[in-house]
């Protein structure tokens, strides 16, 4: 049966073809995506030519970005959706604006006896509910090794936690998954966190402490680990793991086990 999207699709895919050589310097300039198979190269490859083709990207005055600068963080981008249907997960927005440094966010929060306090906080990405994802363009090209840091997919799992409403920690979950089964993983390993920092701000937490901000960090902030340090999220939190497991249909620890087996570089994760 002839459909339309399928047709678009593919029309796409063949005006904007990618150079073998570039898509390689890409794969070089991102080591999470070491180890994919050739069937998830190349279904990466063209996701990331359908996301150019659907978002803007906004360079701001000190940006410039060039074609290999678009499919890193496109690549980034899906990565996160490489084995979920294809449902329009990065629906709501169409636009990627790009500092040239971290930016001013002008902030407001309420405390618990009801004052409310404004601030500006220096921030490196921020995703609206209703807008735009900012991302700072340092923070993109220093993204992409397996060190438990990666702002492009920070701030798009934002995204994916606002298909519900507002960001609360709790993305759409597919039908074989329990949200009691999610609840029960996201807030015993928030509260242990938050504990740790209770007794001791200061200390060497698992995870990065910013997880401890409020639910929604903490999704973030472990779908960052999940796919850049899933041996650290894993022993830190494995029920927590086993919950990103099976909302983003992969399993980036096996893939960093098999990489660790076969080159000896790769039995150091933290390998940039």
């Amino acid at each position: 049966m002839w459909s339309y999207r399928s047709w678009r699709r593919r029309r796409i895919l063949a005006r904007n073809p990618v150079d073998p050589q570039q898509w390689e310097a890409v794969r070089r300039r991102l080591p999470i995506l070491d180890g994919l198979d050739e069937a998830e190269d190349q279904r990466l490859r063209e996701r990331s030519v359908l996301f150019l083709n659907d978002k803007h990207l906004t360079a701001l005055r000190g940006v410039q970005l060039s074609g290999e600068d678009r499919l890193l963080l496109a690549a980034q981008a899906q990565l996160p959706l490489l084995h979920l249907p294809d449902l329009n997960w990065y629906q709501g927005f169409h636009e990627l604006i790009l500092y040239p440094d971290d930016f001013v966010s002008p902030q407001r929060h309420r405390d618990a006896s009801g004052v409310e306090h404004e601030f500006d906080d220096e921030r490196s990405g921020e995703s609206w509910q209703f807008g735009p994802v900012i991302l700072a363009w340092p923070g993109v090209q220093s993204s992409g090794g397996w060190d438990g840091y990666n702002l492009v997919i920070h701030e798009l799992a934002h995204k994916l936690d606002m298909l519900s409403g507002s960001p609360n920690g709790l993305p759409p979950l597919h039908r074989d998954m329990r949200q009691s089964d999610w609840a029960l993983a996201m807030q015993t390993a928030f509260d242990e966190l938050n504990a740790q920092l209770d007794r001791d701000p200061d200390a060497e937490t698992p995870i990065d402490p910013y997880a401890a901000e409020d639910p929604a960090e903490f999704f973030a902030v472990t779908s960052e680990y999940f796919f850049t340090a899933p041996d650290l999220l894993d022993q830190a939190f494995p029920a927590v793991y086993r919950q990103l497991q099976a909302f983003y249909r992969q399993d980036p620890l096996s893939r960093l086990k098999r990489l660790q087996e076969i080159h000896p570089a790769y039995r150091d994760a933290t390998n940039g």
